[in-house]
């Protein structure tokens, strides 16, 4: 009994270390700033809602949608910037809610938003964590996606068969992509992938939420590296729904 007892207090204080030690590593996030909580308002051509944690931006007539899954750590709402200017482009963006900030801890985010009879395209990514989840997803939902778009993250899922378009994005000053890794993954995207690199850009500017520790200096500023991602995407789906 005895032995039973002091298994049972060692493996309780483990486990309430790990929650602790998780509630201290997942408190620690990056918050959006004072643009992208301004661009959670409606504007005159694109419509802000907000249903069960997510963010719908709107536009007129959105004729493809796009599902966004934030980077690890970082606040859904820094992301509002970004997706507003592609609503702004025609595109409908649906802002995924990450249980404490990170994605891994709702993969399956994505399910059930694709209720808009109007959208004839479906695409679907993120930032850095966010959008290995969202290819870690999409690889078992091929059927529903007409492609992926990947913002300064790599994919450890096989979509080399062509069959899905991809498109990334990252920025010549990005230091927290590990480079290594995403040329290893180079081939687990289509021979023809579309890659975008934005010259000056960083990180951290796919968002709105500052620097983040370890990336590299800038060149230009998160509203042009922002505008910049908008048109690369805009371009991209419109060219692949063609």
């Amino acid at each position: 009994m005895k032995k039973f007892q002091s298994a049972f207090v060692i493996t309780l204080s483990i486990v309430l270390a790990f929650i602790c030690l998780f509630g201290v590593y997942a408190g620690t996030y990056y918050r959006a700033d004072e643009w992208a909580i301004s661009e959670l308002e409606s504007a005159e051509t694109v419509r802000v809602e907000r249903a069960d944690g997510d963010y719908y931006f709107i536009p007129e007539k959105p004729t493809c949608g796009f599902i966004f899954y934030p980077g690890g750590k970082v606040e859904q709402r820094a992301y509002a910037p970004l997706l507003k200017e592609c609503a702004k482009r025609g595109i409908l963006c649906v802002l995924v809610r990450m249980p404490a900030n990170l994605a891994i801890l709702n993969v399956n985010g994505a399910d059930g938003i694709e209720r808009y009879p109007e959208i004839g395209a479906w695409y679907i990514g993120g930032h850095s964590l966010g959008g290995a989840m969202a290819a870690t997803y999409l690889d078992k939902h091929r059927d529903r996606y007409a492609g992926l778009i990947l913002l300064g993250a790599y994919s450890t899922a096989d979509f080399s068969d062509g069959k899905t378009d991809v498109l990334s994005v990252y920025g010549t000053s990005d230091e927290v992509l590990n480079r290594d890794k995403y040329e290893k993954n180079r081939s687990n995207l289509p021979s023809d992938f579309t890659e975008k690199v934005i010259e000056g850009g960083c990180h951290s500017f796919f968002g709105s939420y500052g620097m983040q520790k370890g990336d590299g200096k800038p060149t230009i500023s998160c509203k042009e590296q922002t505008m910049l991602t908008a048109e690369i995407i805009a371009e991209f789906i419109q060219s692949a729904t063609v």
